[in-house]
């Protein structure tokens, strides 16, 4: 009697049901996720590491304090509207477009208040822009 040696089948892996599952698990964790908010950073602006510049005979030194009152070169500004600010901008220029706007930000401003200054320059036509920072000390 001879009898017929079978053929052994290696058991296939179907993959599909796999893949299905570990996408329900991925979108899953997707959605369930909660990501921190960029706005709970804790940061301590500004310092920098810079030569000194000259003084130049053509800048408007704008300072911006922590609760968002501005000073233009020495001169209180009457409220806080970005209109007002173009005109205290527009009158320390006296005409001259190239004039350099310095912002001396308190580090504890609103960026908001930083950013009214800067759209106020573009209103008055003053487009060159410069930011003051403190040397940081020990290095």
């Amino acid at each position: 009697m001879k009898f017929r040696h079978r053929r052994s089948e290696e058991p296939e892996i179907n993959l599909i049901p796999f893949i299905d599952v570990l996408l329900v698990i991925l979108i899953f964790l997707m959605l369930s996720t909660t990501y921190s908010k960029f706005t709970e950073l804790q940061v301590s602006l500004p310092v920098a590491d810079a030569d000194q510049l000259k003084e130049r005979p053509a800048e408007i030194v704008v300072a911006v304090s922590a609760d968002g009152r501005y000073v233009v070169n020495g001169n209180a500004v009457e409220g806080r509207s970005v209109e007002l600010l173009s005109a205290a901008l527009t009158q320390a220029a006296n005409g001259r477009p190239e004039t350099m706007i310095v912002v001396s930000a308190d580090a504890a401003s609103a960026h908001q208040s930083v950013v009214n200054v800067m759209d106020a320059a573009r209103r008055a036509g003053l487009s060159h822009l410069t930011f003051a920072a403190q040397t940081s000390t020990g290095r």
